[in-house]
């Protein structure tokens, strides 16, 4: 099949707080009329850029394609409105499909019912024109459907990503409730980390955090360990056009300056990191080792120190209490020269840092609001800074 040129609209999907930086990344791999939305960003492409999309974006969950829209104000509707578009020209009766409902305000409040409806819709248009009706799959469909709702306004896309782009592949096992690679890839990059300095992260749990920072440094594809696509099972799929995709994409990996380092109080911790550190060839990269946070000493030179410490939902209060005042005290001792982000959804605690952010963010980790706050350790005392920065204004 011939690749043409002919450019649609996309629709990329991430976590609450990371839209600019999803819209940065598709402005570096040249996408137009990029605009951000609510947990997604919308923007024109062609087949290559979904095929890169899909590969070298680090904050998107799913990279989505609008096919149909209508309005539809009750379930009747819905059911004619989706019968309109042929599906046939999409899968055989022999592939699978599977659909995804999200449904906000309107007439239609459960997305469960939503789905049934639409694949109602779907199955008895094959059975009418072919006498046979496609399979649901819902863990590896050969077509996975999306249904968004807003009020009245339905719009059906395919969803081109196929698993949630956040399985990157090199994590076959996880500590008690790790961090989302989306999540964390978009914390690094908010970072300003570019894998020229020192990169720390002192509870490292399952390595996610160092690996999506080596990732990040050395300009690894963020799909670059995965294997399948949704995309791959379409019937415009073009082999060769991917083939180039990945070995342009690979070909700027890149050596480090930085160093990174992953430690964890937990020995099971690091042995999982450790594990998903091999699973990533990136052992030559990540130093992972067994150190509780206030007797780690971080690479010299000062760099930047990124953490996911519990939040309390997994510590009792007074444990939680503890733990925020033993960051603030190592802070201050060992990281002097780091600028250190710290995220938690525990507000109270983080007071117990004790020492003033020079940056405050909202994000959202799951279905928790965070606050992701940069902490300046300066070498000296921030007064001696202050003063010995006023001395050289007056020089």
């Amino acid at each position: 099949m011939q690749h043409t040129d002919s450019h649609f609209t996309l629709i990329a999907k991430t976590v609450s707080g990371l839209e600019p930086l999803l819209a940065n990344e598709l402005t570096k791999i040249g996408a137009t009329d990029i605009l951000p939305l609510t947990r997604a960003v919308s923007f024109k492409a062609d087949k290559r850029l979904m095929y890169r999309a899909n590969y070298e974006l680090h904050t998107a969950l799913r990279v989505l394609k609008p096919i149909h829209q209508f309005v539809a104000h009750n379930e009747n509707a819905l059911y004619d409105g989706v019968s309109k578009f042929q599906w046939h020209e999409l899968f055989t009766v022999d592939q699978t499909f599977a659909i995804d409902a999200v449904v906000s305000g309107g007439a239609f409040t459960h997305s469960h019912y939503v789905a049934l409806r639409t694949k109602d819709a779907i199955v008895d248009q094959f059975r009418d024109r072919f006498g046979a009706r496609p399979s649901i799959d819902v863990n590896n469909p050969d077509l996975r459907i999306s249904v968004h709702i807003a009020e009245n306004q339905v719009s059906l896309l395919l969803d081109s990503s196929g698993e949630s782009l956040h399985k990157r592949g090199y994590r076959t096992m996880v500590d008690k409730a790790p961090i989302n690679e989306v999540l964390a890839a978009g914390l690094i990059l908010m970072t300003g980390w570019q894998g020229d300095r020192n990169f720390v992260d002192a509870m490292c749990g399952s390595g996610t955090i160092p690996i999506e920072a080596a990732m990040l440094g050395m300009q690894i594809p963020a799909g670059y360990y995965r294997n399948s696509y949704g995309f791959m099972r379409w019937k415009d799929y073009e082999p060769e056009l991917w083939e180039s995709v990945k070995s342009t994409a690979d070909e700027q990996i890149r050596e480090m300056e930085g160093h990174i380092l992953g430690s964890d109080h937990s020995a099971k911790a690091v042995e999982i990191a450790r594990a998903n550190v091999r699973n990533a060839h990136l052992n030559h990269d990540i130093q992972i080792i067994k150190k509780d946070m206030e007797a780690l000493v971080p690479p010299e030179d000062g760099g930047i120190l990124l953490i996911n410490p519990p939040y309390g939902e997994r510590l009792e209060e007074e444990d939680l209490t503890a733990l925020y005042k033993t960051i603030g005290d190592s802070l201050k001792k060992q990281f002097k020269g780091y600028n250190a982000w710290i995220i938690s959804s525990d507000f109270q605690a983080m007071k117990m840092i004790g020492l003033k952010p020079s940056v405050k963010k909202t994000v959202f980790n799951g279905p928790l609001e965070c606050r992701y706050m940069r902490f300046d350790i300066f070498e000296g005392s921030y007064k001696q800074m202050k003063t010995e920065k006023a001395e050289k204004r007056r020089e």
